[in-house]
């Protein structure tokens, strides 16, 4: 075949993009469990990070199962359904109709104390925007928090996911009486049980915030009020 030729072109560069589209093929097979066990292991960081609990990739799984002492899914009425809680994709399910989503729920015990830890997923103003609330026993009073963004502004909206954003979380109420009004993020002087500071000049973001968490505690409303 002549090399210089225009058939001999087409077929070299079909081969070479088979070898190669073959070759990417094999190294993203070969990495995937790693890329899964790498986002099981983010996923129990973040858990954890709502009750207070540091942890390292590798000793995630290990403070998982020491803090974490139950999980199970519940439906938007508060009836508990099979399935693992711990696998549930919250963005995929926040695609659905209220009605048919699974709700995760965790259950850890810190210091002797029942804690209720839920997930929250959202828009943020560049993307989505997720987290969990950590409830006390009375499934009233916030114990702590965690929260994290596809693409918030740097230095504005992306302090969501900082302790000095998630701090003033703790001992916030999300009922009064028996009235669920979630979280208010406020625009400066937050005064209350059911009001924090926002983030200054990351208004929309800290608002998002306020929404995601009023409507996922609005999914779980039955279980919450469920002694």
């Amino acid at each position: 075949m002549d090399r210089q030729g225009n058939t001999y072109t087409i077929l070299y560069s079909i081969v070479l993009v088979v070898v190669v589209a073959a070759l990417l093929a094999v190294v993203s097979l070969s990495l995937q469990p790693a890329q899964t066990k790498n986002k099981e292991n983010e996923k129990r960081q973040n858990i954890l990070s709502a009750i207070h609990i540091t942890s390292t990739p590798e000793a995630s799984a290990t403070e998982f199962e020491k803090y974490i002492k139950e999980q199970y899914i519940v439906n938007s009425k508060g009836e508990e359904k099979e399935g693992n809680a711990f696998s549930i994709d919250i963005a995929g399910e926040y695609a659905k109709p209220v009605e048919q989503r699974q709700l995760p729920i965790f259950v850890a015990e810190v210091d002797g104390s029942k804690k209720y830890i839920l997930p929250v997923y959202g828009t943020g103003l560049w993307g989505a925007i997720w987290g969990y609330i950590a409830l006390n026993e009375d499934k009233s009073t916030v114990y702590g928090a965690f929260f994290d963004h596809a693409g918030e502004t740097p230095g504005l909206g992306a302090e969501i996911a900082t302790q000095h954003f998630t701090a003033p979380f703790q001992g916030k109420q999300i009922f009064e009486g028996s009235q669920l009004v979630g979280i208010l993020v406020v625009k400066g002087g937050a005064n209350g049980n059911h009001e924090v500071d926002g983030i200054s000049g990351g208004t929309i973001t800290s608002k998002a915030v306020e929404t995601m968490i009023k409507n996922y505690l609005t999914y779980y409303e039955p279980f919450l009020k469920e002694k």
